[in-house]
C-alpha cells in the first residue's frame, strides 16, 4: 500500500468519525415526545437528552418536569409518566438576568437557557434552548391564536390552527415537522369535538355521548405511537 493510499484511507476514516460525531451531537437533545391530555389539550413537548432524561415543556416555553421514561414493563405503567431524575440539577441565581432567577439551569449535563428581559415581550422568560436545540416562538405580529407559542425547535417547525378555523380546534397544534394533526370539529358529537382525529394519517375515534358507558373515551387508535421519530402520547 502506497503512502498516498494510506493517507486517503485515514482521511476517509476521520471523515466518517467526524460525521458520526456530528450526527450524535445533533440528536443529543432532540424533540422526542408530544403529549395530549384527554385527547384534546396539548400538554407538553418532550426533549430527550444524551443521558436519556426527558425534559417536558409547555407550548408556551415553560419547563414543566423532567425525568426518565417509565418503561412499559413496570408495574403500574402509565404512558407519559416520568420517573424522578435523581442526579444533578442546578438553578439560575442572582448572578443572571432577574427574569431567569430560580429557573432550571442544568439537568445532568444538559444546559437550559432562557430569553432575557430585554427580548421581545412574547419571548421574555421563556426557554431559549435545551442543550444544543434552540427554541423560537411566534411573535405578536402573527395570528393571535398562536402568539407566544413554540414555533420551532432546531429544524422542527410547529404550526397551529388560526383564529379563522373551526372553533373546536382554533390555536391547536396543526403540524410538527412533516406530521399533520387534525381534530374533530364543532359539527361532531359534543364529547368528541376538539379531540385528536388523526396524526399523519393515523386515525383516532372516540366513544360518543350515545355510548354512555365509555362516553368520551378512546375507541380506536394507540395511546402511544411513534411517527417520524416523535412519540405521541394521547391520554
Amino acid at each position: 500500500m502506497t503512502y498516498m493510499t494510506r493517507m486517503t484511507n485515514i482521511t476517509r476514516i476521520l471523515f466518517s468519525l467526524s460525521l458520526l460525531l456530528l450526527v450524535s451531537v445533533t440528536h443529543a437533545q432532540a424533540l422526542s415526545h408530544i403529549q395530549f391530555s384527554g385527547g384534546i389539550t396539548l400538554s407538553s413537548f418532550g426533549f430527550t437528552t444524551d443521558q436519556q432524561v426527558i425534559i417536558k415543556i409547555s407550548e408556551n416555553g415553560k419547563v414543566l418536569e423532567w425525568g426518565t421514561e417509565w418503561e412499559p414493563w413496570r408495574y403500574g405503567y402509565q404512558p407519559g409518566k416520568l420517573l424522578p431524575y435523581m442526579a444533578r440539577v442546578s438553578y439560575y441565581g442572582f448572578e443572571s438576568d432577574s427574569i431567569s432567577n430560580g429557573k432550571v439551569k442544568m439537568i445532568g449535563t444538559t444546559t437550559l437557557s432562557y430569553y432575557g428581559s430585554s427580548d421581545a415581550k412574547e419571548k421574555a422568560g421563556k426557554l431559549k434552548s435545551v442543550g444544543n436545540v434552540s427554541l423560537d416562538y411566534y411573535s405578536n405580529y402573527e395570528n393571535a391564536a398562536f402568539t407566544g407559542k413554540l414555533k420551532s425547535a432546531a429544524y422542527t417547525l410547529f404550526n397551529y390552527y388560526s383564529s379563522y378555523e373551526n372553533e373546536a380546534f382554533q390555536g391547536k397544534l396543526k403540524s410538527a415537522g412533516n406530521s399533520t394533526i387534525t381534530y374533530y370539529s364543532t359539527f361532531d358529537d359534543k364529547l368528541v369535538k376538539g379531540k385528536v382525529k388523526s396524526i399523519d394519517g393515523v386515525t383516532y375515534t372516540w366513544y360518543t355521548s350515545y355510548e354512555t358507558r365509555y362516553g368520551g373515551g378512546m375507541k380506536s387508535g394507540s395511546v402511544t405511537i411513534k411517527i417520524n421519530g416523535v412519540t405521541y402520547v394521547i391520554m
